[in-house]
């Protein structure tokens, strides 16, 4: 006998009351923000996360992004000094994580934050993520909906293929806008680049300092190898080498492009799209042309950098 398949559900009000039915009954679910999808469950519920963990095979020491409705809700949860409500207000709703301390009565399990006190928390600017939170009434921990360490899924078609029945309940509200997970910042570091820059948060909060480097894991997306397809992959390509499925940007050209005009938003919304085409096709290895470290094509160089990683 087969495996059950996972329910997709295309985005709509009946779609998202399901989704909150099973939240509230501690379950799990895979919805869309404007980043990727997420592998949502209600972030107080100790065995609803555990539910996450299990289906991603993530380990216990990486923490989840708790994502709530608004600053109000965020406050409840964190403490937030005049820096990081600067930059709340600044880019809430959209693709900012704040790691801040956690409140002591805080009701969020132990596995959202891996133990640490602190807590990875935004405000969503994607409608099914954000009438999720709504009609469940709970703040979100929610992780990519991808098999731990795998290419970052930004369709539905994505979700289903990592995870499979794992998933559970599927929200297809089709690709994600920004297509790379959300900048996360801890005071004036940024931990993880992503949509809001670098430059952005510097405008609001002042230049940061560097990165603290003592290895620690405080937030997602710092392990080494990330974001991987199953096949090699080679950076900084300008043709092809062998049998390789060859990714370009701007005059590069290949067999698939992130943006033949080279313009780096629309670079970053089709990274995880392009590459999980390129682990599906017949070639032995996958080649990506350079992108500018700049702007958001930091970001898609610090994902494109893990996921070489090996």
């Amino acid at each position: 006998m087969s495996a059950p398949n996972p329910i997709v559900r295309p985005y709509g009000t009946a779609a998202i009351e399901e989704a909150a039915a099973v939240i509230r009954a501690g379950g799990i679910v895979a919805v869309p923000t404007e980043t990727v999808y997420g592998l949502a469950a209600d972030a107080a519920d100790a065995a609803a996360v555990a539910r996450i963990y299990a289906a991603k095979g993530r380990p216990g020491f990486n923490p989840l992004i708790v994502h709530v409705g608004d600053l109000a809700a965020a406050e409840a949860l964190a403490v937030f000094d005049a820096e990081a409500r600067a930059l709340a207000t600044a880019f809430w709703p959209g693709p900012l994580t704040l790691v801040l301390p956690l409140r002591a009565e805080a009701p969020v399990a132990s596995l959202v934050t891996a133990g640490l006190d602190t807590i990875a928390i935004r405000v969503p600017a994607g409608r099914a993520m954000r009438a999720l939170i709504a009609a469940s009434g709970q703040a979100l921990a929610a992780p990519s909906a991808n098999r731990s360490n795998g290419l970052s899924p930004t369709r539905a078609e994505h979700v289903v293929a990592s995870l499979d029945a794992a998933a559970g309940l599927v929200i297809d509200d089709g690709p994600c806008a920004a297509g790379v997970e959300s900048t996360i910042v801890r005071g004036r570091q940024v931990l993880r680049p992503g949509p809001v820059t670098a430059e952005a948060v510097a405008a609001v909060v002042g230049a940061a300092g560097p990165v603290d480097a003592d290895g620690r894991i405080v937030a997602p997306g710092q392990l080494a190898l990330h974001y991987a397809p199953a096949k090699p992959l080679r950076l900084e390509a300008t043709a092809r080498a062998g049998y390789e499925w060859l990714i370009g940007f701007g005059a590069v050209a290949g067999d698939d492009t992130l943006s033949a005009a080279g313009d780096l938003n629309e670079a970053a919304a089709r990274l995880f799209d392009a590459l999980h085409r390129a682990d599906a096709s017949g070639a032995a290895g996958i080649a990506v042309a350079p992108v500018p470290n700049e702007g958001v094509g930091a970001a898609i160089n610090d994902r494109l950098q893990r996921a070489a990683a090996r």
